[in-house]
């Protein structure tokens, strides 16, 4: 199993970005995605996940709902995250994750920094 994200950076509140994550070794299609992201000196936080197949049904933590979406491409093999109105409490280094609730494999993730 590898994934790689990618698409972090610096951004002022309020802002947008939009993270990617290639995945491979596995078969994409039929598995739960999910993101999650650690703060600085907090642990892991799930923050979204997609279903693999039917309605691609979506969940997200209570903070970032109306703010972010998580969608997939299954013919590319890649996981989404766009994020909008970014906030500093955003902060954080964000991770793909293999199964429901970010239960399985993290890539090395990709950093997201909101400040202004």
């Amino acid at each position: 199993v590898q994934l790689v994200e990618s698409g972090g950076g610096l951004v002022q509140p309020g802002g947008s970005l939009r993270l990617s994550c290639v995945a491979s070794g596995f078969t994409f299609s039929s598995n739960y995605m999910s993101w999650v992201r650690q703060a600085p000196g907090k642990g892991l936080e799930w923050v979204a996940d997609i279903k693999f197949g039917g309605g691609m049904e979506t969940r997200y933590v209570d903070s970032v709902k109306g703010r972010f979406t998580i969608s997939r491409d299954n013919a590319k093999n890649t996981l989404y995250l766009q994020m909008n109105s970014l906030k500093p409490d955003d902060t954080a280094r964000y991770f793909c994750a293999t199964g429901p609730r970010g239960i399985g494999t993290r890539g090395q993730g990709t950093q997201v920094t909101v400040s202004s």
